[in-house]
């Protein structure tokens, strides 16, 4: 599996040559990089020109690919036609999981989810009061399949007690800006797992859009959205621009480490082993490998 991440903004064209991405500027300079070395490839340029063969080359080598637009926010994502050697046998027992575990399932991610939020707000410095503890009650609150919407209660809790009680998600601000293209990039690195494993990456446990063609990916993120508000936090709390420095950082981020049942692991290993488990829990494993935020590194 590749570790290094690649991000092109000043390249004028990408091609693959021997199994390498071949990077050539304006100015006529080269740069070679092994296919195998690359984790995942942002394209942060609208302009950029690249051949048929690098895309085929990067979906063999399950290259994570993300193009932007003017903008600089993600705007497509490469996936391979064949994601597993047992697509088939995968996604029939997928429409197989059982209705009952699904709605365990759902209940588990939304109480992680709750648990890194809290772990999140000690990491950043708040102090625990009435809201604090109003959050901590969600978690033995929350029933099979979240029929009393404790996933969106908290939510609500929980932004305000980190960005201000005047804070609103979805605003055209810097903070949101961090806050969806984290979400953005952490959703891709889950996308390229997902198809990995053969799984149907429309089929989802909690998000069910009928025109979301990644809801099985919007399930396991939740728990890992608190990791990229940490880092929000950190960092854009009191910027006034999202700068490409700020981007980078974020394209980063899964390189860190976090703690899964104990053990330190990459945010990038730490998805495929909630997969993993995810796939093992519907075949009768009695436990979920939920990502915690026990974070080795300073983010």
């Amino acid at each position: 599996m590749g570790w290094r991440v690649i991000y092109i903004e000043e390249s004028e064209y990408l091609s693959c040559m021997l199994d390498n991405l071949k990077i050539k500027t304006d100015g006529e300079k080269e740069l070679m990089i092994p296919l195998k070395d690359i984790h995942s490839l942002i394209i942060d340029n609208y302009k950029l020109v690249l051949s048929v063969q690098l895309l085929n080359k990067c979906a063999e080598n399950n290259i994570n690919v993300i193009t932007c637009g003017a903008d600089h926010n993600p705007v497509a994502i490469v996936i391979p036609h064949n994601g597993h050697h047992q697509m088939a046998l995968v996604i029939r027992n997928q429409l197989q999981w059982d209705e009952v575990k699904r709605m365990e399932v759902h209940k588990l991610i939304v109480q992680q989810k709750i648990r890194n939020q809290c772990r999140a707000l000690l990491l950043c410095g708040i102090e625990q009061n009435t809201n604090f503890d109003k959050l901590l009650s969600y978690i033995q609150e929350v029933t099979p399949g979240d029929i009393t919407n404790r996933e969106g209660l908290a939510a609500k809790v929980y932004f305000r007690l980190l960005f201000g009680p005047d804070f609103k998600r979805f605003e055209s601000d810097v903070i949101n800006a961090g806050l969806n293209y984290g979400y953005t990039i952490f959703r891709s690195q889950i996308n390229k797992v997902v198809v990995s494993k053969g799984l149907l990456s429309s089929l989802g446990i909690i998000h069910k859009g009928p025109a979301n063609m990644f809801n099985l990916s919007d399930d396991v993120i939740e728990p890992f959205r608190p990791i990229i508000d940490v880092w929000v936090y950190n960092h854009l709390r009191n910027a006034e621009l999202f700068t490409k420095e700020n981007r980078l950082d974020l394209v980063k981020l899964t390189t860190h480490k976090t703690t899964v049942e104990g053990q330190k692991q990459t945010i990038f290993n730490a998805m495929v082993l909630l997969v993993d488990s995810l796939i093992e829990y519907f075949d009768g494993k009695e436990t979920i490998s939920f990502p915690t935020l026990e974070l080795e590194d300073d983010i």
